[in-house]
């Protein structure tokens, strides 16, 4: 099991990272929060982690100063969860020592992946499998989208959605669940919003478009 500490102020995130990580594969991650700065940096010296989840803007201690005074001392990966988008955040934080640099909102699924990717690579473990359809495969790994021998650029809501079907090939997700999952506490009650994001990702995947199906009055999946 991996050890993950979230230090974060917003009790919605809190609960939505939380309850993601934890239900998402039984027995794989156990989440401690911690509300403010001050917590989190006592916590993370007096506890191994195997992953340091930090907002930016935190009560009596920031998240820069966290993995600051954490990086005289350790190696544990850390990422930033923050709404600070400046590109000269960003660049601090890199600085700073930071493995990754996520700026909300973000969607669970990557945000889940990318924390996966940071502890198998400090640890050394085997990777994620690739995940495929016919000529249509999704690398978890390094975020690789490739269709019919061509490599697709995709956005993080695009690719949220497809790793969401394409994991669960040949079962039908509801729009509900796809938003759920893809947007987690971003979500938007429009659901014209996702109408668009499939639009635009079977129109990236070309042909490949086809493979996913609208299921009338259920939602969507994934064939092949």
């Amino acid at each position: 099991m991996y050890r993950v500490l979230l230090v974060e102020d917003d009790r919605n995130i809190q609960e939505l990272v939380v309850n993601y990580f934890t239900k998402k594969e039984k027995d794989v991650f156990r989440v401690e929060v911690a509300p403010d700065g001050q917590t989190g940096l006592e916590m993370a010296y007096e506890t191994h982690y195997d992953l340091l989840l930090l907002d930016v803007m935190l009560p009596e201690v920031d998240g820069f100063e966290i993995c600051r005074e954490v990086r005289k001392t350790s190696e544990v990966p850390i990422m930033f969860i923050t709404a600070r988008a400046d590109e000269s955040d960003i660049l601090n934080g890199y600085a700073l020592g930071c493995d990754d640099y996520v700026v909300k909102p973000f969607p669970l699924p990557v945000l889940y992946q990318k924390a996966n990717a940071l502890i198998k690579r400090a640890k050394g473990l085997v990777r994620s499998k690739v995940f495929s359809s016919g000529s249509l495969s999704l690398n978890p790994n390094n975020g690789k989208v490739i269709s019919n021998e061509e490599e697709i650029n995709l956005t993080a809501r695009e690719y949220g959605i497809l790793k969401v079907l394409i994991e669960n090939k040949g079962r039908v997700i509801s729009r509900e669940q796809l938003m759920d999952m893809v947007w987690g506490y971003d979500y938007d009650t429009d659901e014209r919003v996702l109408d668009t994001h499939m639009k635009n990702l079977r129109k990236a995947l070309g042909q490949n478009g086809k493979l996913i199906k609208t299921v009338i009055r259920r939602g969507y999946k994934i064939e092949g």
